[in-house]
């Protein structure tokens, strides 16, 4: 069929609803026709009908709809490019007679002009972009696969500059006709993050990012392309079936269907672009409030995400018992699916909080007094409510999380009143329980990982009236390893409470019971590093000049005594490998495996540089004759290598390491740690060698 006929049928297609099943037919005509057309008029006819048909947009099928559209030109720019490419370089084929020419002969800016030039009054700004973007995102993708268009960077800029104008004026037409979440607003999104990086840095600087941010944010997470203000979950619990003590959910459920349906749109399938492009405009935003603004609705996001969660029953389980208490399907289909949308809107969220913080560290008005700690404290409940998704990935797995983790909290700590409320409207609800549902534990797990982060910035009051009663009941839970993460951070609490100087009379009340909880979960509860690192810290604490030291001066040595004492008597037995130990088993220098002993050993020697010259001096010796308790060569040859980097590597200051010189040179300390053990055998040896008890030999008459 001639082109004219084809598009004078085409266009009276367009003017009525079609069955979306007839949409690629439409589609695949319409792009057909683009690189056949040679007369600029009917071009622009085509675009013009295209960006207005009702068989598109009487009942769009959301964002799919524009989506396809931008295929349409980048298709046909594609098409139009590369033949002028061709014939550049000598390599277009020949025409047989009659034969249209691809981009129907006309030149190529004059062609761009002609399609351009459809995107006019008769349809809204923002449908613009579909015709703008398509073009410009099908011009980079071919200069990305290697081709030199340099001949069209004129137009191309040209585009660009028209991208950014039309993306303007429709942020202002959406604001205008309250469209910043609807159709309008959704496209802008859409075409703006497929293009974003199209654009130069001159074009990027010329879009105003005010508009354009609460359009971002509102379609991301609040529009129907988006998160839908995560009431996704709320349908979920009625398809969770419980079958004896075992849950389902079933893949043809409609809950998970639509968990399906999510994931599959074109927004939340490009979910990190998009987040990045919000961090680009929180970046650039001239107006401040915005951001304040922003940061209320990402907060109420998250606690609205961790209310859906509590209420479903899958929140019941502990993430340590899933494949006990779900079955097959759950465990490996629908469930992954669904934790990896959470997962999405968590790493979105942490990029947006990226861009906010490193918009506070060079911005003067929103690092003010009065605006800095409420920014960081939005933020903070931010990471808190998403923390459930965090702990199955592990804070410190993605480093975008630990930087804005980090630098809010450094941002709080330079405000100990506003510190000390925002952990009072954190902390546990029943002060010395452990609480029973699992999301509690984890909500109770990101407190005390945070709190630890501010015992010296708080008064001693609140150390020991929340940060220690926090903590105290998980002290004894280190037997339950579903609760092992909560376990230890409970010991890092205790630990820089006791640390902090303001805590010297927190120390000595509560040092004598931390002790022993601490001796009656290791090695069992304890892993060897963990309890090496909670005894330096101790010594540390409670030696000179600490304040503590000054009132309790005897309390060095009796801990000493303590894990002395304990070494002595201790199982010789390889300890099993604990993470870390594991996870360095494949490298160049796998750590050695160790007895309760020798770990006891390593304890003190690791303790000697804390303490005070008399106490050092007796304290050698002693560590150096339990040394040669070892018996297993390499674990005594472990310990022995430790002791020697104690004293030579500058752990030590100069009075000590001037005491540990005059006892290894003069006073048998290198004897006694080198060869002392090889020096007991050779005198059992020499006794076991002596006559035997009998009488006088009788003098020889000789």
């Amino acid at each position: 069929m001639p082109a004219d006929r084809l598009l004078s049928t085409l266009l009276r297609s367009l003017q009525t609803y079609t069955d979306q099943q007839d949409t690629p037919r439409i589609l695949g005509t319409a792009s057909s026709l683009l690189t056949t057309l040679g007369n600029p008029h009917n071009l622009s006819l085509l675009t013009s009908h295209l960006l207005t048909a009702p068989a598109f947009w009487d009942r769009p099928d959301g964002l799919r709809t524009p989506l396809r559209l931008v295929s349409v030109f980048h298709s046909a720019v594609t098409a139009v490019v590369n033949y002028h490419v061709d014939v550049r370089n000598h390599k277009a084929p020949t025409l047989l007679p009659g034969e249209t020419p691809v981009g129907g002969g006309l030149a190529l800016d004059e062609w761009i002009r002609a399609i351009v030039a459809g995107a006019d009054d008769r349809s809204q700004r923002w449908k613009h972009l579909v015709v703008l973007g398509g073009l410009l995102i099908g011009i980079e993708s071919l200069e990305e696969q290697g081709l030199d268009l340099y001949w069209a960077s004129g137009m191309r800029k040209r585009v660009e500059g028209a991208l950014v104008r039309a993306a303007n004026l429709a942020l202002v037409e959406v604001r205008e006709r309250s469209e910043g979440d609807g159709l309008g607003g959704q496209t802008i999104a859409l075409v703006l993050n497929h293009s974003f990086g199209c654009l130069g840095d001159t074009e990027r600087a010329q879009i105003d990012y005010d508009l354009l941010l609460p359009v971002l944010l509102g379609t991301a997470y609040f529009s129907s392309e988006g998160f839908q203000s995560a009431y996704f979950l709320g349908g979920l619990n009625l398809d969770v079936r419980v079958k004896g003590e075992k849950m389902d959910w079933s893949a043809r459920s409609s809950s998970f269907r639509q968990v399906e349906a999510i994931m599959s749109r074109p927004l939340v399938s490009s979910m990190g672009p998009l987040s990045k492009l919000i961090a680009h405009s929180v970046e650039n935003v001239k107006d401040p409030w915005l951001i304040q603004t922003m940061m209320d609705d990402l907060a109420g996001f998250a606690r609205a995400l961790t209310t859906q969660w509590r209420q479903i029953k899958f929140s019941e389980i502990d993430p340590a018992e899933e494949a006990r208490y779900l079955e097959e399907e759950a465990l490996n289909s629908t469930l992954p699916l669904l934790w990896k949308l959470l997962k999405a809107a968590l790493f979105a969220t942490t990029i947006i909080l990226r861009g906010v913080f490193t918009r506070i560290l060079r911005d003067g008005a929103l690092a003010a007094d009065a605006v800095a700690p409420v920014l960081a404290s939005q933020a903070l409940h931010t990471l808190r409510h998403l923390y459930f998704v965090t702990s199955r990935l592990g804070p410190a797995s993605f480093s975008q999380h630990t930087f804005v983790y980090l630098t809010v909290i450094d941002i709080l700590s330079a405000y100990p009143i506003q510190a000390d409320r925002f952990l009072k409207s954190i902390a546990p609800q029943q002060l010395g329980q452990i609480p029973r549902h699992p999301l509690d534990r984890i909500l109770d797990l990101y407190f005390l990982n945070t709190a630890e982060h501010f015992s010296l910035v708080l008064s001693s009051t609140t150390n020991e009236e929340l940060l220690v009663a926090s903590a105290v009941p998980y002290l004894a839970a280190g037997g339950n390893r579903n609760m092992l993460p909560i376990f230890e951070a409970a010991h890092s609490v205790i630990l820089a409470v006791l640390t902090a100087p303001q805590s010297a009379d927190i120390t000595a009340k509560h040092l004598p019971f931390y002790i022993d909880a601490l001796f009656s979960v290791f090695p069992d509860n304890l892993s060897p590093r963990q309890f090496r690192l909670a005894f330096k810290t101790l010594m540390r604490v409670t030696a000179p000049p600490s304040t503590l030291s000054a009132s309790h001066p005897d309390l060095p040595a009796t801990l000493l005594e303590l894990v002395f004492y304990r070494a002595l008597n201790a199982p010789t037995e390889a300890l099993p490998p604990d993470e870390t130990a594991l996870a360095l088993q494949g490298s160049d220098a796998p750590p050695p495996a160790l007895s309760e002993q020798a770990v006891l050993a390593l304890t003190l020697i690791e303790a000697l540089p804390f303490l005070h010259i008399p106490l050092l001096e007796e304290w050698m010796p002693l560590c150096a004759e339990l040394l040669n308790q070892i018996s297993d060569d390499t674990m005594r040859e472990a310990v022995k290598a430790r002791y020697w980097e104690v004293l030579v590597s500058g752990e030590m200051d100069s009075e000590r390491s001037g005491a540990a010189v005059a006892w290894w040179g003069t006073r048998g300390g290198r004897e006694t740690v080198l060869f002392g053990r090889e020096s007991d055998q050779e005198r059992v040896k020499m006794m076991s060698g002596a006559l035997p008890l009998g009488p006088p030999l009788r003098e020889s008459k000789l």
